[in-house]
Protein backbone atom coordinates (compact mmCIF):
# COMPACT_ATOMS: atom_id res chain seq x y z
CA UNK A 1 0.00 0.00 0.00
CA UNK A 2 1.20 3.51 -0.80
CA UNK A 3 2.43 5.77 1.94
CA UNK A 4 1.76 8.89 -0.10
CA UNK A 5 -1.45 10.75 0.80
CA UNK A 6 -2.93 13.82 -0.89
CA UNK A 7 -6.29 15.50 -1.16
CA UNK A 8 -6.87 14.19 -4.69
CA UNK A 9 -6.10 10.57 -3.84
CA UNK A 10 -8.98 8.09 -3.96
CA UNK A 11 -8.77 6.01 -0.78
CA UNK A 12 -9.91 2.40 -1.22
CA UNK A 13 -10.63 -0.39 1.27
CA UNK A 14 -10.28 -3.90 -0.23
CA UNK A 15 -12.40 -6.64 1.37
CA UNK A 16 -11.79 -10.28 0.39
CA UNK A 17 -11.22 -13.45 2.39
CA UNK A 18 -8.42 -14.55 0.03
CA UNK A 19 -4.99 -13.13 0.90
CA UNK A 20 -3.94 -13.64 -2.73
CA UNK A 21 -6.91 -11.65 -3.98
CA UNK A 22 -6.31 -8.85 -1.49
CA UNK A 23 -2.68 -8.52 -2.57
CA UNK A 24 -3.52 -8.72 -6.28
CA UNK A 25 -6.37 -6.20 -6.14
CA UNK A 26 -4.19 -3.82 -4.13
CA UNK A 27 -1.34 -4.03 -6.66
CA UNK A 28 -3.74 -3.44 -9.56
CA UNK A 29 -5.38 -0.41 -8.01
CA UNK A 30 -2.14 1.22 -6.92
CA UNK A 31 -0.81 1.23 -10.46
CA UNK A 32 -2.95 4.33 -10.90
CA UNK A 33 -1.30 7.48 -9.46
CA UNK A 34 -4.56 8.77 -7.94
CA UNK A 35 -5.60 5.60 -6.12
CA UNK A 36 -4.28 4.35 -2.79
CA UNK A 37 -5.43 1.27 -0.89
CA UNK A 38 -5.64 2.45 2.72
CA UNK A 39 -6.12 -1.08 4.07
CA UNK A 40 -7.59 -4.52 3.46
CA UNK A 41 -9.98 -6.75 5.40
CA UNK A 42 -10.57 -10.49 5.35
CA UNK A 43 -14.25 -10.38 6.40
CA UNK A 44 -17.11 -8.05 7.23
CA UNK A 45 -16.35 -7.80 10.94
CA UNK A 46 -12.83 -6.55 10.31
CA UNK A 47 -14.13 -4.30 7.53
CA UNK A 48 -16.58 -2.49 9.82
CA UNK A 49 -13.77 -1.56 12.21
CA UNK A 50 -11.64 -0.28 9.34
CA UNK A 51 -14.48 1.73 7.80
CA UNK A 52 -15.05 3.47 11.14
CA UNK A 53 -11.33 4.12 11.58
CA UNK A 54 -10.27 5.02 8.03
CA UNK A 55 -13.40 6.40 6.31
CA UNK A 56 -12.43 5.20 2.79
CA UNK A 57 -13.82 6.79 -0.38
CA UNK A 58 -14.55 3.50 -2.21
CA UNK A 59 -14.84 -0.13 -1.10
CA UNK A 60 -14.29 -3.28 -3.15
CA UNK A 61 -16.23 -6.20 -1.71
CA UNK A 62 -16.21 -9.96 -1.99
CA UNK A 63 -19.56 -11.49 -1.04
CA UNK A 64 -18.69 -14.98 0.16
CA UNK A 65 -16.62 -14.63 3.34
CA UNK A 66 -16.44 -16.31 6.78
CA UNK A 67 -17.56 -14.73 10.09
CA UNK A 68 -19.51 -11.89 8.43
CA UNK A 69 -20.35 -12.16 4.74
CA UNK A 70 -20.55 -9.33 2.23
CA UNK A 71 -24.33 -8.99 2.47
CA UNK A 72 -24.34 -8.45 6.22
CA UNK A 73 -21.52 -5.93 5.88
CA UNK A 74 -23.31 -4.14 3.04
CA UNK A 75 -26.53 -3.90 5.08
CA UNK A 76 -24.60 -2.34 7.98
CA UNK A 77 -22.71 0.02 5.69
CA UNK A 78 -25.77 1.41 3.90
CA UNK A 79 -27.54 2.07 7.20
CA UNK A 80 -24.59 3.60 9.03
CA UNK A 81 -21.80 4.82 6.73
CA UNK A 82 -23.02 4.76 3.10
CA UNK A 83 -20.09 4.43 0.68
CA UNK A 84 -19.67 3.49 -2.98
CA UNK A 85 -19.20 -0.29 -3.11
CA UNK A 86 -17.94 -2.25 -6.11
CA UNK A 87 -18.66 -5.97 -5.80
CA UNK A 88 -15.95 -8.28 -7.13
CA UNK A 89 -17.54 -11.68 -7.51
CA UNK A 90 -17.09 -14.91 -9.44
CA UNK A 91 -19.46 -15.60 -12.35
CA UNK A 92 -21.24 -18.32 -10.42
CA UNK A 93 -22.37 -15.66 -7.95
CA UNK A 94 -24.60 -13.85 -10.46
CA UNK A 95 -27.75 -13.92 -8.33
CA UNK A 96 -25.78 -12.72 -5.33
CA UNK A 97 -24.47 -9.79 -7.36
CA UNK A 98 -28.00 -8.69 -8.25
CA UNK A 99 -28.98 -8.96 -4.60
CA UNK A 100 -26.00 -6.79 -3.63
CA UNK A 101 -26.96 -4.16 -6.21
CA UNK A 102 -30.47 -4.06 -4.76
CA UNK A 103 -28.95 -3.51 -1.32
CA UNK A 104 -26.95 -0.49 -2.48
CA UNK A 105 -23.75 -1.64 -4.19
CA UNK A 106 -23.19 0.65 -7.18
CA UNK A 107 -21.34 -1.65 -9.56
CA UNK A 108 -19.75 -5.06 -9.95
CA UNK A 109 -16.93 -6.88 -11.66
CA UNK A 110 -16.95 -10.60 -12.42
CA UNK A 111 -13.62 -12.10 -11.44
CA UNK A 112 -12.31 -15.13 -13.36
CA UNK A 113 -11.76 -17.24 -10.25
CA UNK A 114 -10.96 -17.26 -6.56
CA UNK A 115 -7.23 -18.02 -6.57
CA UNK A 116 -5.90 -17.53 -10.05
CA UNK A 117 -3.36 -15.48 -11.92
CA UNK A 118 -6.19 -14.59 -14.32
CA UNK A 119 -7.45 -12.12 -11.72
CA UNK A 120 -5.11 -9.57 -13.32
CA UNK A 121 -7.42 -9.56 -16.36
CA UNK A 122 -9.88 -7.25 -14.59
CA UNK A 123 -7.26 -4.57 -13.87
CA UNK A 124 -8.33 -1.90 -16.36
CA UNK A 125 -12.03 -2.38 -15.63
CA UNK A 126 -11.42 -2.21 -11.88
CA UNK A 127 -9.37 1.00 -12.05
CA UNK A 128 -11.88 2.64 -14.38
CA UNK A 129 -14.84 1.82 -12.13
CA UNK A 130 -13.10 3.00 -8.97
CA UNK A 131 -12.34 6.32 -10.66
CA UNK A 132 -15.90 6.64 -11.96
CA UNK A 133 -17.70 5.93 -8.70
CA UNK A 134 -15.32 8.07 -6.63
CA UNK A 135 -16.04 11.06 -8.87
CA UNK A 136 -19.76 10.57 -9.45
CA UNK A 137 -21.43 8.61 -6.66
CA UNK A 138 -23.13 10.19 -3.66
CA UNK A 139 -25.13 8.54 -0.90
CA UNK A 140 -27.73 9.10 1.74
CA UNK A 141 -28.69 6.56 4.39
CA UNK A 142 -31.36 4.13 3.24
CA UNK A 143 -33.43 1.66 5.16
CA UNK A 144 -33.05 -1.96 4.07
CA UNK A 145 -36.41 -3.67 3.74
CA UNK A 146 -36.38 -7.30 4.84
CA UNK A 147 -38.55 -10.03 3.25
CA UNK A 148 -40.55 -10.23 6.52
CA UNK A 149 -41.53 -6.57 6.15
CA UNK A 150 -42.94 -7.01 2.65
CA UNK A 151 -46.67 -7.62 2.37
CA UNK A 152 -48.17 -7.57 -1.07
CA UNK A 153 -50.50 -9.26 -3.52
CA UNK A 154 -49.56 -9.88 -7.14
CA UNK A 155 -51.56 -7.91 -9.68
CA UNK A 156 -52.99 -10.16 -12.37
CA UNK A 157 -52.32 -9.55 -16.07
CA UNK A 158 -54.93 -7.37 -17.78
CA UNK A 159 -55.75 -8.37 -21.32
CA UNK A 160 -55.78 -5.57 -23.88
CA UNK A 161 -58.89 -5.86 -26.07
CA UNK A 162 -58.01 -5.70 -29.74
CA UNK A 163 -60.71 -3.03 -30.17
CA UNK A 164 -58.82 -0.55 -27.96
CA UNK A 165 -57.75 2.58 -29.78
CA UNK A 166 -54.17 3.80 -29.52
CA UNK A 167 -55.23 6.98 -27.66
CA UNK A 168 -56.74 4.84 -24.90
CA UNK A 169 -53.45 3.13 -24.12
CA UNK A 170 -50.81 4.52 -21.80
CA UNK A 171 -47.43 3.38 -20.49
CA UNK A 172 -44.65 4.14 -18.02
CA UNK A 173 -41.08 3.82 -19.33
CA UNK A 174 -38.23 3.82 -16.80
CA UNK A 175 -34.54 4.35 -17.57
CA UNK A 176 -31.68 3.84 -15.10
CA UNK A 177 -28.03 2.89 -14.81
CA UNK A 178 -25.67 2.97 -11.80
CA UNK A 179 -27.74 2.73 -8.62
CA UNK A 180 -30.85 1.82 -10.59
CA UNK A 181 -31.86 -1.59 -9.19
CA UNK A 182 -32.66 -0.21 -5.75
CA UNK A 183 -34.41 2.87 -7.18
CA UNK A 184 -36.55 0.79 -9.55
CA UNK A 185 -37.63 -1.53 -6.76
CA UNK A 186 -38.59 1.46 -4.60
CA UNK A 187 -40.91 2.79 -7.32
CA UNK A 188 -42.50 -0.54 -8.25
CA UNK A 189 -43.35 -1.23 -4.62
CA UNK A 190 -45.47 1.93 -4.53
CA UNK A 191 -47.38 2.04 -7.83
CA UNK A 192 -48.89 -1.43 -7.96
CA UNK A 193 -52.50 -0.22 -7.85
CA UNK A 194 -52.61 1.68 -11.14
CA UNK A 195 -52.38 -1.32 -13.47
CA UNK A 196 -50.23 0.36 -16.11
CA UNK A 197 -47.80 -1.51 -18.34
CA UNK A 198 -44.23 -0.61 -17.37
CA UNK A 199 -41.13 -0.82 -19.59
CA UNK A 200 -37.76 -0.86 -17.81
CA UNK A 201 -34.37 -0.13 -19.32
CA UNK A 202 -31.60 -0.79 -16.76
CA UNK A 203 -28.00 -0.72 -18.01
CA UNK A 204 -26.90 -4.25 -17.18
CA UNK A 205 -25.14 -7.05 -19.09
CA UNK A 206 -26.74 -10.31 -20.26
CA UNK A 207 -27.71 -12.92 -17.64
CA UNK A 208 -27.98 -10.27 -14.94
CA UNK A 209 -31.15 -8.74 -16.42
CA UNK A 210 -32.92 -12.09 -16.19
CA UNK A 211 -31.85 -12.48 -12.58
CA UNK A 212 -32.81 -8.88 -11.87
CA UNK A 213 -36.29 -9.30 -13.35
CA UNK A 214 -36.83 -12.60 -11.50
CA UNK A 215 -35.86 -11.01 -8.19
CA UNK A 216 -38.10 -8.00 -8.83
CA UNK A 217 -40.98 -10.34 -9.63
CA UNK A 218 -40.54 -11.98 -6.24
CA UNK A 219 -40.17 -8.72 -4.33
CA UNK A 220 -42.71 -6.22 -5.75
CA UNK A 221 -46.51 -6.39 -6.16
CA UNK A 222 -46.34 -6.25 -9.96
CA UNK A 223 -45.72 -9.03 -12.44
CA UNK A 224 -42.16 -8.54 -13.74
CA UNK A 225 -40.43 -10.48 -16.51
CA UNK A 226 -37.45 -10.13 -18.81
CA UNK A 227 -38.87 -9.03 -22.14
CA UNK A 228 -38.98 -11.37 -25.13
CA UNK A 229 -39.27 -10.37 -28.76
CA UNK A 230 -42.94 -10.21 -29.74
CA UNK A 231 -44.32 -9.90 -26.20
CA UNK A 232 -47.67 -8.09 -26.08
CA UNK A 233 -47.45 -5.15 -23.68
CA UNK A 234 -50.12 -5.76 -21.05
CA UNK A 235 -51.36 -3.74 -18.11
CA UNK A 236 -50.23 -4.84 -14.67
CA UNK A 237 -46.93 -6.18 -16.01
CA UNK A 238 -43.42 -4.75 -16.08
CA UNK A 239 -40.93 -5.73 -18.80
CA UNK A 240 -37.15 -5.51 -18.29
CA UNK A 241 -34.99 -4.99 -21.39
CA UNK A 242 -32.54 -7.92 -21.76
CA UNK A 243 -28.84 -7.20 -21.39
CA UNK A 244 -27.04 -6.84 -24.71
CA UNK A 245 -30.31 -5.97 -26.48
CA UNK A 246 -32.19 -2.78 -27.32
CA UNK A 247 -35.89 -2.86 -26.46
CA UNK A 248 -38.45 -0.87 -28.45
CA UNK A 249 -42.22 -1.09 -28.99
CA UNK A 250 -44.41 -1.05 -32.07
CA UNK A 251 -48.12 -1.22 -32.85
CA UNK A 252 -49.02 -4.35 -34.76
CA UNK A 253 -52.53 -5.59 -35.58
CA UNK A 254 -54.14 -3.79 -32.67
CA UNK A 255 -51.53 -4.77 -30.09
CA UNK A 256 -48.45 -3.01 -28.79
CA UNK A 257 -45.59 -5.49 -29.05
CA UNK A 258 -42.02 -5.49 -27.80
CA UNK A 259 -39.19 -5.68 -30.31
CA UNK A 260 -35.64 -6.65 -29.40
CA UNK A 261 -32.54 -5.85 -31.40
CA UNK A 262 -29.04 -7.06 -30.60
CA UNK A 263 -26.74 -4.16 -29.79
CA UNK A 264 -23.45 -3.54 -31.57
CA UNK A 265 -20.33 -4.02 -29.49
CA UNK A 266 -19.33 -0.41 -30.16
CA UNK A 267 -22.48 1.02 -28.57
CA UNK A 268 -21.98 2.66 -25.19
CA UNK A 269 -25.45 2.47 -23.64
CA UNK A 270 -26.97 -1.01 -23.73
CA UNK A 271 -29.88 -1.39 -23.39
CA UNK A 272 -30.57 2.14 -24.66
CA UNK A 273 -33.00 4.37 -22.78
CA UNK A 274 -33.07 6.74 -25.77
CA UNK A 275 -34.19 3.99 -28.14
CA UNK A 276 -36.91 2.79 -25.75
CA UNK A 277 -38.25 6.28 -25.01
CA UNK A 278 -38.25 7.33 -28.66
CA UNK A 279 -40.25 4.25 -29.69
CA UNK A 280 -42.66 4.78 -26.78
CA UNK A 281 -43.25 8.35 -27.96
CA UNK A 282 -44.18 7.14 -31.44
CA UNK A 283 -46.60 4.47 -30.23
CA UNK A 284 -48.19 6.08 -27.17
CA UNK A 285 -47.89 9.81 -27.94
CA UNK A 286 -49.32 11.97 -25.12
CA UNK A 287 -50.12 8.90 -23.00
CA UNK A 288 -46.49 8.10 -22.32
CA UNK A 289 -44.66 8.87 -19.09
CA UNK A 290 -40.86 8.61 -19.00
CA UNK A 291 -38.96 8.32 -15.71
CA UNK A 292 -35.22 9.01 -15.63
CA UNK A 293 -33.44 7.64 -12.57
CA UNK A 294 -29.88 7.54 -11.26
CA UNK A 295 -27.07 6.74 -13.69
CA UNK A 296 -23.87 7.93 -15.31
CA UNK A 297 -23.88 9.64 -18.70
CA UNK A 298 -26.74 11.18 -20.66
CA UNK A 299 -28.73 8.22 -21.96
CA UNK A 300 -32.40 9.18 -22.04
CA UNK A 301 -32.06 12.88 -22.88
CA UNK A 302 -32.87 12.40 -26.58
CA UNK A 303 -35.71 10.01 -25.82
CA UNK A 304 -37.15 12.38 -23.20
CA UNK A 305 -37.23 15.12 -25.81
CA UNK A 306 -39.15 12.84 -28.18
CA UNK A 307 -41.71 11.92 -25.50
CA UNK A 308 -42.36 15.56 -24.61
CA UNK A 309 -42.47 16.60 -28.27
CA UNK A 310 -45.45 14.25 -28.73
CA UNK A 311 -47.23 15.43 -25.59
CA UNK A 312 -45.95 12.91 -23.04
CA UNK A 313 -44.46 13.74 -19.64
CA UNK A 314 -41.05 13.22 -18.03
CA UNK A 315 -40.07 12.76 -14.37
CA UNK A 316 -36.41 13.06 -13.37
CA UNK A 317 -34.93 11.92 -10.06
CA UNK A 318 -33.58 14.83 -8.03
CA UNK A 319 -29.92 15.39 -7.23
CA UNK A 320 -30.76 14.95 -3.54
CA UNK A 321 -31.45 11.21 -3.91
CA UNK A 322 -29.76 10.09 -7.13
CA UNK A 323 -26.76 7.89 -6.40
CA UNK A 324 -25.29 9.20 -9.67
CA UNK A 325 -26.83 12.43 -10.98
CA UNK A 326 -25.61 12.13 -14.59
CA UNK A 327 -28.70 10.85 -16.43
CA UNK A 328 -31.28 12.96 -14.56
CA UNK A 329 -29.04 16.03 -14.85
CA UNK A 330 -28.77 15.67 -18.63
CA UNK A 331 -32.56 15.74 -18.96
CA UNK A 332 -32.95 18.62 -16.52
CA UNK A 333 -30.20 20.67 -18.16
CA UNK A 334 -31.88 20.13 -21.54
CA UNK A 335 -35.18 21.35 -19.98
CA UNK A 336 -36.93 18.20 -21.13
CA UNK A 337 -38.60 17.49 -17.79
CA UNK A 338 -42.00 18.12 -16.21
CA UNK A 339 -41.30 17.07 -12.63
CA UNK A 340 -38.14 16.70 -10.53
CA UNK A 341 -38.62 14.53 -7.46
CA UNK A 342 -36.68 12.49 -4.92
CA UNK A 343 -36.92 8.71 -5.24
CA UNK A 344 -39.36 8.50 -2.32
CA UNK A 345 -41.86 10.83 -4.05
CA UNK A 346 -41.66 9.83 -7.70
CA UNK A 347 -44.54 7.42 -7.19
CA UNK A 348 -46.74 10.36 -6.13
CA UNK A 349 -46.17 12.06 -9.47
CA UNK A 350 -46.88 8.81 -11.33
CA UNK A 351 -50.17 8.40 -9.46
CA UNK A 352 -51.03 12.05 -10.09
CA UNK A 353 -50.35 11.59 -13.81
CA UNK A 354 -52.49 8.45 -13.92
CA UNK A 355 -55.34 10.29 -12.22
CA UNK A 356 -55.25 13.04 -14.84
CA UNK A 357 -55.45 10.40 -17.58
CA UNK A 358 -58.38 8.62 -16.01
CA UNK A 359 -60.44 11.81 -15.78
CA UNK A 360 -59.50 13.20 -19.21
Amino acid sequence: MKNKQSTDMIRVLVIDDSAFNRRTITKMLEKHPNITVVDTAMDGQVAIRKVLKLDPDVITLDLEMPNMDGFTFLRWLMRNRPKPVIVISAYEGDENVVRALEMGAVDFIAKPGQITLKLIEIENELIDKVLQVARNVRFRKREIVTPQQRQFMKVQFHEIPITDRIKERYVIAIGASTGGPQAIRTILNKIYGIGFPILICQHMPPIFTRLFSDRLNAMVPIQVKEAEDGDIVRGGCAYVAPGGMHMTVELQKGYVRIRLERARTSERNVPSVDKLFSSVSRVYGPRALGVILTGMGDDGAIGARDIRKRGGKIIAESEATAVVYGMPKSVIDAREVDWIEGIDRIHERIIEWSGILRTS
